[in-house]
């Protein structure tokens, strides 16, 4: 079997997994109970890996949790981040779960150790709350302990049976990728409320290629609004693992999410020493900016939400927002995540940013921080994107392209808005799509219909607009009409209309002869 047909297949089982055992509970509600028992197969397996450290005559999930010693903990949480032991290893519950009548209790105990195994050690902070989603006494499971028990039961033996292959060879990714899997399926089919926290891994891919091009090493990587995470993990997919020296960095305002973006880290091998994930605000507390500045800066912001804006007047003197001389509107925040962006960006780096098309174009505050940006020269290109590539939103979205090092007064715009794939629900781009895009990108080059490029005066004097349609030029896809052809076809069509009419009239009279 094919590691394409290997990874349908998988994705398949758990698909039926998520569907077939929930019930009546409502799709988006169960996923944290699926997703959390994947997590915990994931870090079961690996830690028992690491204990076994490639010996054949040792298995740990058959030891006896009083053989361990407080010195191997100890060097296990400072290695890995956390403990389990073998009465705890996800193999262990799962083939007695059918049998456990206070298996909802005891997962809670097991998830509360593994957490507190961090405690007092460098790892605490990226492994404290990882399970809080996983409530399994939740009474979305069912109103009583035996029903919990039933479906808890049920996800534990999906996700046991799942074939993964052996580990060390591919289990890492197929792990990573059936993660990720469910996630997107889930954003799909929750409409807007999926969207705001996955961006598809398409997108995700021409995003990182864009913030990263070039570059032959990174500093570290940075999203503001990561979501799940799945921004930061396509730029580790994309690019060999030491090109990202000192980690993978976000925020994320949504504790839900926040705790899914330090799962994926996980579940894509990133161990706790490479990635720091922070739960918080990013416009009003933001984090790293003793970390700044980044070599690469992904993100996918949220669009057009309010935030307090001028209702603060400290924040037009916070370093941010404080050069451009002016605040995003209060009722959209997209500059004031472009600007932060911007702050946080090295010298050498680039920042792909999602953006909502109006910020391109509206006047007022946004213009005004438009002419900030131009000014400055730190915008290298904006691209329009084709709509409906994103769950929840049908929206043709367009990436803006920050840069502190462009030698030229010239900005780049793509219009990329008829490269898609048609899909069941939503859009794609391929990867031929995302070469095309990247190789103009690259060259800068001039091509009809696709990409222009305009200096900062032409910009300025058109109101620092910068929608891509007001400088690249569509292409006429009309039919071409020859007049005088079409004249000559109407003629020869009138003649044969006055034609068949005679010989109707004709027809007709002889009718009426006849009947006289």
């Amino acid at each position: 079997m094919s590691s394409i047909q290997q990874r349908a297949e998988l994705q398949s089982q758990i698909w039926k997994i998520a569907n077939d055992v929930r019930g009546s509970v409502d799709g988006w509600d169960f996923k944290q109970f699926v997703l959390g028992s994947l997590f915990y197969r994931f870090i079961s397996e690996n830690f028992s890996i690491y204990i076994e450290a490639g010996d054949d005559s040792v298995n740990y999930a058959a030891l006896k949790d009083s053989v361990i010693t407080p010195e191997i903990k100890d060097d296990a949480v400072k290695t890995k981040g956390y403990f389990i032991y073998p009465s705890q290893l996800f193999s262990n519950v799962a083939k007695n779960a059918n049998d456990n009548e206070n298996l909802n209790t005891d997962l809670a105990a097991i998830f509360s150790a593994i957490e507190s195994s961090a405690s007092g050690y460098p790892s605490e902070h990226d492994i404290k709350g990882l399970f809080a989603d996983f409530d399994t006494t939740s009474n979305r499971l069912g109103h009583s302990v035996k029903d919990k028990n039933s479906r808890l039961a049920a996800v534990l033996k999906g996700v046991a049976g799942l074939n993964f292959g052996d580990f060390q060879d591919n289990q890492i990714d197929l792990f990573g990728d059936a993660y990720e899997f469910l996630i997107s399926n889930y954003a799909a089919n929750a409409g807007k409320s999926g969207g705001e926290f996955f961006t598809p891994q398409h997108v995700s891919k021409l995003i990182a290629q864009l913030a990263m091009h070039k570059q032959t090493s990174v500093n570290k990587i940075y999203d503001p609004a990561c979501g799940s995470g799945s921004l930061l993990l396509q730029a580790k997919k994309h690019f060999d693992n030491h090109i990202i020296e000192d980690g993978f960095f976000g925020q994320e305002i949504n504790h839900t999410t926040y705790n899914l973006a330090r799962m994926n880290m996980f579940l894509h091998n990133i161990n706790y020493d490479k990635f720091n994930i922070a739960l918080g605000n990013t416009l009003l507390d933001p984090h790293f900016g003793d970390e700044k500045p980044f070599d690469a800066i992904v993100s996918n912001p949220p669009y057009s939400v309010n935030w307090i804006g001028s209702d603060d007047p400290t924040l037009i003197n916070d370093d941010r927002f404080a050069p451009a001389g002016v605040l995003a509107p209060k009722s959209k925040a997209d500059f004031a995540f472009v600007l932060h962006a911007l702050s946080y960006l090295s010298g050498k780096g680039r920042a792909a940013i999602v953006c909502f098309p109006g910020i391109f174009y509206r006047g007022g505050a946004e213009q005004k921080i438009r002419q900030y940006l131009i000014d400055n020269n730190f915008v290298e290109t904006v691209i329009s994107l084709a709509p409906n590539l994103f769950f929840g939103t049908t929206i043709a979205v367009n990436i803006l392209v920050l840069s502190k090092h462009k030698t030229d007064n010239l900005t780049q715009l793509i219009d990329a808005s008829s490269l898609f794939k048609k899909e069941t629900n939503n859009n794609t781009l391929t990867d031929d799509h995302i070469a095309r895009i990247m190789e103009v990108f690259d060259t800068k080059a001039d091509v009809d219909h696709f990409a222009k490029s305009i200096d900062s005066d032409a910009l300025a004097k058109n109101d620092y607009n910068l929608s891509v349609s007001s400088y690249v030029e569509a292409k006429d896809t009309r039919e071409v009409v020859d007049i005088a052809e079409l004249n000559a076809e109407i003629k020869t069509t009138m003649a044969k209309i006055d034609n068949l009419r005679a010989d109707i009239d004709a027809i007709v009279a002889q009718i009426d002869g006849g009947a006289q």
